[in-house]
């Protein structure tokens, strides 16, 4: 019964110290010394190259600000990583073209971002023909 009860003590301390903690990260967000509400951001540059660490810049009326951010390297994407979209699965494959598409549903738009609704994207077909036989075969039978 004493075990229960100080498990039940240090589940509210825990739920306190969050609480103080997430407290404490709004009134940083008030301390910034800014009353404007309606700020405008950029996209995110680089510091080099076209991915990694980098700066967004900001500005509201008279003010300017500048936030840290980061492109991920492998986010290639001409419709940016401030534009987040739901994609569907991978069409057919044409014959035509030799592509696949897919297409986006716009998610959410960070930082005010200007993103297109729905994009579309595409790849080429795969030439391999996959076989689940061939993987099964010679595991574990020599």
């Amino acid at each position: 019964m004493q075990v229960r009860g100080l498990l039940l003590l240090l589940a509210l301390i825990l739920v306190a110290a969050a609480a103080e903690a997430g407290k404490n990260k709004k009134e940083k967000a008030k301390k910034d010394g800014s009353k404007c509400e309606d700020w405008r951001w950029g996209p995110c540059v680089p510091n080099s190259k076209d991915c990694g660490l980098g700066y967004r810049e900001g500005t509201c009326k008279d003010e300017t600000k500048k936030l840290k951010c980061k492109i991920p390297c492998n986010w290639k994407k001409k419709f940016g990583a401030d534009c987040k979209y739901k994609f569907e699965s991978w069409g057919g494959c044409s014959a035509q073209t030799g592509l696949k598409t897919r297409s986006g549903i716009l998610k959410k738009a960070l930082y005010n971002a200007q993103c297109e609704e729905i994009v579309y994207v595409t790849k080429p077909c795969s030439s391999k023909i996959k076989s689940k036989s061939k993987a099964k075969k010679g595991k574990g039978k020599d």
